[in-house]
């Protein structure tokens, strides 16, 4: 194929539009210009089915941050490749990168990333403006996600007027607005307490599940576990599947 092309934002070649199927293949990381140097992650290979909820766990250092980075297309790997169903990322040019994640991926951080300038609504409405999608269409497309979430009637609130679970719960929202494929999440509840942790995990897991949607988290919580299909660990560099 060649580098920058993207067909599969036109055509989703028969797959179901709300997931999507992750291969890894013997792929390396190290972060040194020559490759060289203490690997973060070292001929490592996985397969996310599309609609699994997947989870990695492994020390803090490990490379789950590093590792859903190159799932996200937010970097490339030293070695190896990340398929997203059959597209070979690093065939892709920057640009085409970028047009991934904003129509196929949504993405949920820890510190919530949220506008801080912009309401909920506006926050919520961004990335459907990214796709094209405005108008009426898009603002009840919000107004039902909010409902989901619990936040129905805060569209004309700032992200500072929210407590840090609610400000999570509106970035589940925002990740899966625009109707994405694939959801990822680096440690969503590392800024909450262990209730209101707890409430948010079954959110995600309760709102991906609903639409088919693949979720691959990277967490330190053990209390995910429960809820996820399938556990990797990151342990020495290698990935090692976790007996359920």
């Amino acid at each position: 194929m060649k580098k920058g092309t993207v067909p599969f934002f036109e055509e989703k070649r028969g797959l179901s539009p709300f997931s999507a199927r992750i291969r890894i293949e013997r792929v390396t990381k190290a972060y040194r210009q020559d490759g060289r140097g203490p690997l973060v992650l070292d001929d490592v290979s996985a397969q996310v089915q599309p609609g699994e909820f997947v989870v990695l766990v492994g020390r803090s250092g490990s490379g789950k941050s590093t590792l859903l980075n190159l799932i996200g297309a937010m970097d490339v790997p030293s070695t190896g490749e990340v398929f997203i169903d059959d597209i070979a990322l690093t065939t892709l040019d920057e640009t085409a990168r970028a047009l991934l994640r904003r129509r196929r991926i949504g993405f949920v951080f820890q510190s919530f990333n949220l506008v801080p300038t912009l309401t909920v609504l506006e926050n919520l409405l961004l990335p459907l403006e990214l796709n094209g999608r405005r108008g009426s269409a898009a603002t009840l497309r919000v107004s039902a996600l909010l409902a989901a979430v619990g936040l129905a009637g805060c569209e004309s609130r700032f992200p500072e007027e929210l407590s840090g679970g609610e400000q999570q719960r509106v970035a589940i929202a925002r990740a899966l607005v625009h109707e994405p494929e694939l959801v990822l999440a680096d440690e969503p509840t590392g800024n909450l307490d262990l209730e209101t942790a707890t409430e948010v995990l079954a959110l995600l897991d309760r709102l991906c599940r609903e639409s088919g949607t693949t979720l691959v988290m990277a967490t330190h919580s053990r209390e995910v576990i429960g809820l996820a299909d399938r556990v990797l660990v990151i342990r020495n560099a290698r990935l090692h599947e976790e007996p359920r």
